[in-house]
């Protein structure tokens, strides 16, 4: 089963997440910059769900620049899930390699539909 991360420092963002992909994906959760580092070196997963504005010494961006910029991680989906919804927020993230960039409020099934849309049975 494929694993998905999920990076919010708002425990309700992951819950729903969670509960939205958990019955087709392993769910990994954490809820800072360098919890999301750590659980990318321990487990490898196939997409990070990654918000923007966390609290800690990285922020979601820097995390997404850690994850592209090393050739051992950057073939990981990083789909941005944040509140910042101006479109140079969203031009900034994919220059930087994010494959996706949902705004809050997100709709959960439209993620769900662009997670199985990159993971269909011949990718995963």
């Amino acid at each position: 089963m494929p694993q998905i991360l999920i990076v919010d420092d708002q425990a309700v963002i992951r819950r729903l997440l969670s509960i939205t992909l958990g019955q087709d994906y392993e769910i990994l959760e954490a809820e800072d910059g360098l919890g999301a580092l750590e659980a990318i070196r321990r487990h490898h997963p196939k997409v990070v769900l990654l918000d923007v504005m966390m609290p800690g010494t990285l922020d979601g961006l820097q995390v997404l620049d850690a994850i592209k910029g090393n050739p051992l991680t950057r073939d990981i989906l990083v789909a941005m899930v944040t509140a910042r919804g101006q479109a140079a927020d969203s031009d900034d993230a994919r220059q930087r390699g994010a494959d996706a960039y949902f705004i809050k409020p997100f709709s959960p099934r439209q993620v769900l539909a662009w997670v199985r849309s990159k993971l269909a049975p011949s990718q995963a």
